[in-house]
């Protein structure tokens, strides 16, 4: 029997299941604007899961890199949710580079 299927589905719903909790605190300590760095983040892990020789590492890096790219265009939504009262927020949040020309850019939603 080949167990590589099942356990890749328990390990990515575990990724998956950790990106919401990220999101939720990522914004709420850092805030929506960092979609760009975590967009890019995610799109270097996937094309970095390209080289892996290993099958699980080259798995677990795609989904990694993917549960990032979804979570940095969920960012702006979970700034909605917060500005709703329906997540705790943060009014000092971490300073970004380049803050005032990301605030213009328009957020991705998937």
């Amino acid at each position: 029997m080949n167990w590589f299927g099942l356990l890749l589905a328990i390990v990515t719903l575990f990724i998956i299941g950790s990106g919401f909790v990220w999101v939720i605190r990522g914004e709420r300590y850092f805030g929506h604007p960092w979609w760009p760095y975590l967009m890019g983040l995610g799109f270097l892990l996937v094309l970095s899961s390209l080289f892996l020789a290993s099958n699980w590492a080259s798995a677990l890096l795609g989904v990694f890199g993917a549960s990032i790219i979804w979570g940095s265009t969920e960012l702006k939504e979970q700034a909605i949710r917060a500005e709703l009262g329906w997540y705790p927020s943060r009014a000092k949040k971490v300073q970004l580079p380049f803050a005032d020309i990301i605030k213009k850019w328009k957020a991705p939603h998937l």
